[in-house]
Order: C-alpha cells, then sequence, then structure tokens
C-alpha cells in the first residue's frame, strides 16, 4: 500500500460491476413522478440546457483533510505505515492509536472562510455553476446533517458549510451541486481498524477500532477496500439504507442542480432509487427536469451514460461525444498539499477549450488552505481567468460542437487520470454558436494562424469564409482563404495573455 495512488486503487476497472447491487430489504420512498429505480426509466434521461450552456464551473473538494496540508486521502494513508501520510502524522500529531482522524476534525476551524467573497470571485473568474464538496470517503458531512453527528455543524467550523456556499452561489445566479464519496466510505476506512506490525505499538489497535467513534469509522471488520472493481462499495445492505438517507437528507435539504458521485453509481436499485428522487424532486419544483446526476464509468458500481452525465477523474474522451459530459480535475492536490505543484492558468484555459470543444464541461477544484483562504497559486489561477473569461467567453458558453473538435500537433490522452501537458498554438479547437465557427489558439500566437481546417477546398465547411474577428480586439484582422489553409493575421498586441479566440464567418 505505500504510496498507491488514487489513480492506482481506481483505473482499470469498468462501470457496471456487480459489486453492490442487492436489492434493498424494503422499497425506499422517492419523490413520485416520471421516474423509477427501473434502469429503462431512467435511460429517458436528457441533460439540462443549463449544464450543456455552462461549460464551467468550480468545485471546492475542501474538508478536514486539509488541516495537514499533505494532499488527498489523508484521512485513510495516515493509518499505513510504509506511507508518508503516516509519517507525518506520527510526527505531527501523535500515533494514530491515540491522536487518530478524529483529532484532525477540530482543528479545522475554517476561520477566514467567507463564502461570499469567494464566490464573487468565482463568479468574477467564469463560474457559471459551483459545485460544495458534501462528504467525502473520511465520512464527515459538511452540511447539518440530520442523521450524522459528524458534522461541520455540530463540530470544526461549527458552520453549516453547504448551506453557506448554496446561499451564495444562488445569490449569485449560479448553479449548485454537492459532490458525495460516501459511498467508497465504508471500505475505505478498512485500515483505521488496524494496528502496527512493529514495535513499539505492534498489536496496539488504531482509534478506528473504538467502538466509541464507530459512527466516524463505520463497523467494518471485514471489507478492506483492496482496489477494483469489486471492493470500492460495500456489498453490506445496511449501509447502502445508511447511506441512502444520508444522501437524501443532503437532496432535500439543499436541492442540488447537480449531484456527483465518485465512481460508479453506488448500490443498484438504491443508487437508482436516490437518481430518481433526485429527478422527480426537480421536475416537482420547476415543472422540468433541471437536475444532474454525474458518475464515472470506472470504480465499482453501475454506469450507462444515458441516465446521466459522464464524469472523467483528471482526463478527457477522446473526439466529440454526442452526449455532454464533464471533466472534474484540480489545479492543484485534491485537498490542499505543501509540496504540489500547481497547474498554471495557462494549461487550465486550454484544457477548458479542448473540453468544451468535445461537448464537454469543465468542473476545477480551486484549492483552499484548511483556513478557507486562497493560497497564492489559485489566487493568480482566478485572476488570470477573470481576465480571460469576460473577453473570450463567447467562444466558450452556449456553444456547440464543430464538426471535428480540432487540429494541431498536442492531442490530449484519452481516459481518467490522463492529463496531458502544455499545447501550442498549432493547437486549435473548434466550437459554434448559431451559424458562426469559433477558432481557439491553445497558446498565444504569433505572426498568422493557420488553420488547416478550414483550406479553400476543405471536406468540413464548403462555405468560403466572409469574416475573421479577434475577440477582444477592436480593429479588423486581415485573413486569406488558399488551398492550404484559412491564414489569419494577428495583431501585434493580443487581448489575451494565453489563448486567443477567432470569430469566423461564413458567405
Amino acid at each position: 500500500m505505500p504510496g498507491w495512488s488514487k489513480r492506482e486503487f481506481m483505473a482499470g476497472s469498468l462501470g457496471a460491476a456487480a459489486a453492490g447491487r442487492e436489492a434493498p430489504a424494503v422499497p425506499l420512498a422517492i419523490a413520485p413522478g416520471r421516474f423509477t429505480p427501473a434502469v429503462e426509466s431512467l435511460l429517458g434521461y436528457r441533460a439540462p440546457d443549463w449544464f450543456r450552456d455552462a461549460k464551467f464551473g468550480i468545485w471546492a473538494h475542501w474538508g478536514p483533510q486539509a488541516v495537514p496540508r499533505q494532499g488527498d486521502w489523508y484521512a485513510r494513508f495516515m493509518y499505513c505505515p510504509g506511507h508518508p501520510h503516516y509519517a507525518h502524522h506520527l510526527k505531527t500529531y501523535g500515533h494514530p492509536s491515540e491522536a487518530g482522524y478524529k483529532d484532525i476534525i477540530p482543528l479545522w476551524t475554517a476561520d477566514k472562510f467567507d463564502p461570499e467573497a469567494l464566490m464573487t470571485r468565482y463568479a468574477a473568474a467564469g463560474a457559471r455553476y459551483f459545485v460544495s464538496m458534501g462528504v467525502h470517503h473520511d465520512n464527515f458531512d459538511l452540511w447539518r446533517s440530520k442523521h450524522h453527528r459528524w458534522n461541520a455543524a455540530a463540530m470544526g467550523p461549527k458552520r453549516d458549510i453547504v448551506g453557506a456556499w448554496r446561499d451564495a452561489a444562488r445569490r449569485r445566479g449560479l448553479r449548485f451541486g454537492v459532490s458525495e464519496h460516501l459511498g467508497a466510505s465504508y471500505n475505505w476506512w478498512y485500515p483505521s481498524h488496524l494496528y502496527d506490525q512493529f514495535w513499539p505499538k505492534l498489536g496496539v489497535r488504531y482509534d478506528g477500532a473504538d467502538p466509541r467513534y464507530a459512527d466516524l469509522y463505520h463497523d467494518n471488520r471485514d471489507e478492506p477496500f483492496l482496489g477494483p472493481p469489486d471492493t470500492w462499495y460495500t456489498k453490506n445492505p445496511a449501509y447502502h439504507a445508511h447511506w441512502y438517507k444520508r444522501i437524501r437528507d443532503l437532496v432535500d435539504s439543499y436541492q442540488p442542480d447537480l449531484l456527483y458521485s465518485d465512481g460508479g453509481l453506488p448500490f443498484g436499485e438504491v443508487g437508482r432509487s436516490l437518481v430518481a428522487h433526485l429527478y422527480n424532486s426537480s421536475i416537482a419544483r420547476s415543472g422540468r427536469l433541471e437536475a444532474v446526476y454525474a458518475s464515472k464509468s470506472l470504480g465499482s458500481g453501475e454506469f450507462h451514460r444515458e441516465w446521466g452525465v459522464q464524469d472523467v477523474e483528471r482526463g478527457v474522451l477522446k473526439g466529440i461525444d454526442p452526449l455532454p459530459w464533464q471533466t472534474d480535475t484540480s489545479n492543484g492536490d485534491w485537498f490542499e498539499n505543501e509540496n504540489d505543484r500547481y497547474k498554471t492558468p495557462a494549461q487550465v484555459i486550454s484544457m477548458l477549450a479542448d473540453i468544451v470543444s468535445k461537448n464537454g464541461n469543465l468542473l476545477l477544484n480551486v484549492v483552499l488552505r484548511a483556513d478557507g483562504s486562497l493560497p497564492p497559486q489559485s489566487v493568480e489561477l482566478l485572476d488570470a481567468l477573470a481576465a480571460w473569461m469576460p473577453v473570450n467567453g463567447a467562444a466558450i458558453y452556449g456553444t456547440r460542437p464543430w464538426k471535428i473538435h480540432g487540429e494541431g500537433p498536442t492531442e490530449a490522452a484519452a481516459g481518467d487520470f490522463k492529463e496531458s501537458g502544455d499545447y501550442v498554438a498549432q493547437d486549435i479547437r473548434f466550437t459554434t454558436r448559431g451559424q458562426r465557427l469559433y477558432a481557439i489558439t491553445l497558446a498565444p500566437p504569433e505572426g498568422h494562424v493557420a488553420v488547416t481546417s478550414l483550406a479553400a477546398d476543405n471536406p468540413h465547411e464548403p462555405r468560403r469564409v466572409r469574416r475573421v474577428r479577434l475577440l477582444g480586439h477592436e480593429g479588423t484582422v486581415a485573413f486569406r482563404q488558399t488551398d492550404r489553409a484559412l491564414v489569419i493575421d494577428c495583431p501585434a498586441r493580443l487581448p489575451s495573455r494565453h489563448a486567443s479566440a477567432f470569430e469566423i464567418s461564413f458567405a
């Protein structure tokens, strides 16, 4: 286990695995309406226009695991001798038989958390939807939970974090979502029940084995999570019902426009009941289906591309997908990591354009410190987005894919956990709005741009180019359509520091 990452645990398994498919002991109550837990019923889903038009969302993947500043999955790996998180915990907080994750939670006070100020920055950076962490694998609810004492309103910050995020987002006209990682928590927490197999604490159990804290660490003695495909979700039907009760409380209390699960849909009919409830509740509120359920094709659980939105973690799909989809990624580690390498603004912007050209959305975690403040790298990114989006947003928001997604020497590898590196100016991505085509260079162009897909005899667009406009540039730009390319002359000074977007009209 030492050194294993989430990628190594989850990559390589396929959706629609059988794990956790047991039917619930009793039918679960769901809001009445058009959807039922039957697969055939959910296959009638269509993603709402708001999601297809939004293109860019910001996620606060945040919670007590930000406190140690060691990155993702701290709560699990602090119980795994040989892992750096274990060594850090031993040195900083003490042995996990005495000072466990339960003792990290009170240290998460979020004393600088200002959701209104942060949401103002996120909206200025161009986010059209915002997603709050609801509960991570650490089993700590960030809302005023009705069914779980380990929640942020009762301990730690002693604030309803989800509610504060929701109110701030909706005041700014942003759609609101929540993420749930609870499905995998039962097996994920298994190491907390173990003990060192060496002196001086040989055989002394970690605090997860203490029955006083079984509601945090779970009463799990026999289902270790060792990796995919069948150990991500427990087969314990009692936990399936517990998951449903908790996540339905989250959905009913905050009425999110989007619900994300970190994996495939958990627990068969139980999970399908939750999705049907989410959809029917949305229709009951507004008269139309406005809700989105996002899940993954990797990890255990069920997955059908048609019954929600496919989410790709730290990666993209290959080419244009006929159905809307979403990448989720972070500008750094999922929780703040003091040894981290952050994405540059140029990398994030080029990633956004590549994803949108393929009919996808980008959901970007912007790293927060444990106290609720932004590290310098997150400030730099938000400032860069706030400058780029107002100039180039017409090529992003409300667009649809063209006949091809792009051209150029650099192509992102398809699949989860396959984020690519830097692009060059010859890498161009296309989007459309009505009769207009947008060509986005994924790096600043110099001199001229040659769009080979718009050569005079190109097979993709028989119409001749009538006009070219550089978004953000007040003057005209010269162009010529040759047999090899549409050649556009760039002004000496570009309106954007990073990618540039050209609006192309046809005769």
